[in-house]
């Protein structure tokens, strides 16, 4: 290696937002995370959530309004689609008229 020219090399401390704290090798001393083997779904075989900006409350609050609106206002596909069900004939039909 060349003096000078690569980082200090620490053995960090990594502190989660669980409590639990464990060390690594890093370039700085203390390191903050929001998941780590102790708490993480796939580690622990819990099924839940991991909600840390509000994501599943804002997507929940989208499928509310969307809910809403399709109550309110109807499914304008499905009307579409029994119009021009309606309006089609089959080859028979067409062959008979001729």
């Amino acid at each position: 290696m060349k003096a000078k020219i690569h980082p200090a090399y620490f053995q960090a401390t990594v502190t989660c937002s669980c409590g639990n704290t464990f060390t690594a090798g890093s370039t700085t001393e203390h390191l903050t995370v929001e998941v780590c083997s102790k708490c993480h779904p796939f580690y622990t075989g819990e099924q839940r959530f991991i909600d840390t900006k509000g994501k599943v409350e804002r997507f929940n609050k989208k499928q509310e309004i969307a809910q809403a609106y399709k109550i309110k206002f109807g499914n304008k596909k499905s009307k579409k689609l029994e119009k021009s069900d309606k309006n089609t004939k089959s080859l028979k039909e067409l062959l008979s008229e001729s």
